[in-house]
């Protein structure tokens, strides 16, 4: 059975820095993508960085410069490095897995969120 879970969120004032982790388990795809989303209220959920098996990256542009996304194979651990955080960046983040997709569109596990609150 394939499990995400998310750690890392919290408070913090806008500049200020957050890790993310999301630690799996039973999964087994040699080929995979794998990223962080997040989701306000009231707002749409939005992918914000991926990582592929080949450690291929994006992001979205709001947090270009700002967010690293990594992995730690032997450690079965998805990271999302936050820097220099905005009052926008205020979400509940969610990491997600899939067998690997163009694009990397396509996620069938789901973390169950951790929240990220950034004061002005």
């Amino acid at each position: 059975q394939v499990q995400l879970v998310e750690s890392g969120g919290g408070s913090v004032q806008a500049g200020g820095s957050l890790r993310l982790s999301c630690l799996v388990s039973g999964y087994t795809y040699r080929r995979y993508c794998m990223g962080w989303f997040r989701q306000a209220p009231e707002k749409e959920r939005e992918r914000v960085a991926i990582i592929d098996s080949n450690s291929i990256t994006d992001y979205v542009d709001s947090v270009k410069g700002r967010f690293t996304i990594s992995k730690d194979n032997a450690k079965n651990t998805l990271y999302l490095q936050m820097n220099s955080l905005k009052p926008e960046d205020t979400a509940m983040y969610y990491c997600a897995a899939g067998p690997f997709s163009p694009l990397c569109k396509e996620y069938n596990y789901w973390g169950q969120g951790t929240q990220v609150t950034v004061s002005s």
